[in-house]
């Protein structure tokens, strides 16, 4: 495991959130940063820049990097893509789009498809309408929590002035999720998803959330609604409950913060 240095504190979270990820699926593969050059074609240098926080890493390097650790692509890409617009308010410019240098052995030969080239520009348009699709889904997983915040606090506001209780109008949007609580082998779950190692964070949506958000209610760091969405109250919920159990505080539910929740009050 990689003996990782702070990173720079006045990166925005959500770059912070990209270079974490990309810490974690490199620290998987066992792979030492030299290893990581020669199998992408990015130099070590150039990884040391963008893995040490110094550097935004362009959007080849980290479809390479998922490549050759075995990650998932269009999660990286989505996350890459939201810490691209944030970069530029800390540094004044965009992430570096220049060719990989070359200032190490040349990587390994790669036998090319047989398929040809039909076959590779049929799966970038497959890559190209995937990450739009999931793109598609955050923007209106963001809004849905926008929204459901504003409903609560009109009904707040309606109560306050009428002195009586008023209807819900958060009523209109779609309902919650019900955590139904199990413990097996010592773990407890909640019926959406038995994962130990998927990450989700901020702008995710789906079965996995809504078990990060039951076993957080459980664990007394309530992120309000179970509703899927990993908006602001449930990150500032997972941040408060690996602060309070020892965690590295990076508001992302990972591997170590999943073994946190399911065996959390464990005896």
């Amino acid at each position: 495991m990689s003996r990782w240095k702070e990173l720079p504190a006045e990166l925005h979270p959500q770059v912070r959130d990209l270079i974490v990820r990309l810490r974690r699926l490199k620290d998987r593969s066992e792979y030492s940063t030299r290893q990581v050059a020669a199998r992408t074609g990015y130099s070590a240098r150039s990884w040391e820049r963008y893995l040490g926080g110094r550097s935004l890493p362009p959007r080849e390097a980290v479809e390479a990097l998922a490549r050759v650790c075995g990650g998932d692509p269009s999660s990286l890409l989505v996350l890459h893509e939201m810490a691209s617009d944030r970069w530029g308010e800390t540094h004044g410019g965009s992430p570096s789009t220049s060719p990989p240098t070359t200032d190490q052995e040349p990587p390994a030969p790669v036998t090319p498809w047989p398929y040809g080239r039909a076959m590779r520009v049929a799966l970038t348009a497959g890559v190209t309408a995937l990450v739009l699709s999931v793109s598609a889904v955050l923007v209106l997983a963001a809004e849905l929590a926008e929204a459901r915040e504003a409903a609560r606090a009109a009904r707040a506001d309606t109560v306050a002035a009428a002195g009586a209780t008023a209807p819900d109008p958060a009523a209109v949007l779609p309902s919650l999720h019900t955590c139904r609580l199990a413990r097996t082998d010592g773990r407890w779950y909640a019926g959406h998803s038995r994962t130990l190692r998927a990450v989700a964070t901020y702008g995710h949506a789906g079965p996995v959330v809504i078990e990060a958000q039951c076993l957080l209610r459980r664990a007394g760091a309530s992120p309000g609604d179970v509703d899927g969405i990993f908006g602001p109250l449930t990150r500032r919920a997972v941040r408060r409950f690996q602060d309070r159990e020892g965690l590295t505080v990076d508001g992302a539910v990972g591997p170590d913060t999943w073994r946190a929740l399911r065996t959390w009050g464990a005896t």
